[in-house]
């Protein structure tokens, strides 16, 4: 029985997995992709511990609000000389210990940057556009995919899932939703009550990382079976209080 539990926690340990971001925008401008992207990450790991999208961001202002509001790490990069945005990007994600990397970016550096990647043992999960990116490239990452795909990807999860469930959300980025939302429901003078706070995430457009999953998952792997023990979990946590049926920042 002891050999069995060992050999169950060394699977459970073996299969909690980083994943990081790295998106070169300046090659792949598409906001839209921003939600697919986070959700097809929280299908491939545990935690997604990195999301950098790469451009000049001088006079895009709106563009890098929207991406920085889905807690993406906007990194300016000056058009300074030719492939700077590549190089960049390049020097960042070498230096990354994520155990799975999703990479969404032109050809240029592509090769170079999966074989290095993929000789430190990470997992290299490659995303580009349609005539972009060249048949070596695609046979060489462990996955390959158009973006064009990703949507679907995303929305016929039985392609992209490894636990045979529905979409999740992680523990860390399910907080950040319900701070915000009750932020939100507090400066438009709504209650903060349960029933209001898990509409406004689940339906509202502010939080499109919440939109369509179907539970939380636990930083153990495990998964909340109600909204309100999540909800303990982060006031347990001292994150948020209860009083009176209501949450209230701390």
């Amino acid at each position: 029985m002891k050999n069995i539990e060992l050999a169950s926690c060394k699977q459970t340990k073996q299969q909690q997995q980083s994943v990081s971001i790295y998106w070169d925008y300046q090659n792949v401008p598409k906001v839209k992709l921003a939600n697919y992207l986070l959700r097809f990450a929280s299908l491939q790991g545990d935690a997604v511990v990195n999301r950098k999208a790469y451009s000049n961001w001088c006079g895009a202002n709106k563009t890098k609000t929207r991406l920085e509001n889905q807690k993406f790490d906007c990194i300016n990069v000056p058009r300074s000389f030719k492939n700077a945005v590549d190089i960049k990007l390049c020097i960042d994600c070498s230096n990354d210990s994520s155990d799975i990397i999703i990479l969404v970016t032109g050809d240029c550096y592509g090769q170079i940057l999966l074989d290095e990647l993929q000789g430190k043992g990470k997992k290299v999960i490659f995303f580009a556009q349609q005539g972009s990116v060249s048949k070596e490239l695609i046979k060489s990452a462990d996955k390959f995919y158009f973006v064009e795909e990703l949507l679907s990807l995303v929305s016929n999860n039985t392609s992209i899932q490894t636990d045979g469930v529905l979409s999740y959300i992680n523990y860390d980025d399910a907080v950040d939703c319900l701070i915000e939302a009750i932020k939100t429901a507090v400066n438009k003078g709504k209650h903060t009550t349960y029933r209001i706070i898990a509409s406004l995430m689940s339906h509202s457009q502010d939080f499109p990382n919440y939109q369509g999953v179907s539970s939380i998952r636990k930083q153990d792997g495990t998964k909340f079976t109600r909204f309100k023990k999540f909800v303990a979990a982060v006031e347990k946590e001292g994150k948020i209080k209860l009083q009176n049926e209501e949450m209230l920042l701390v």
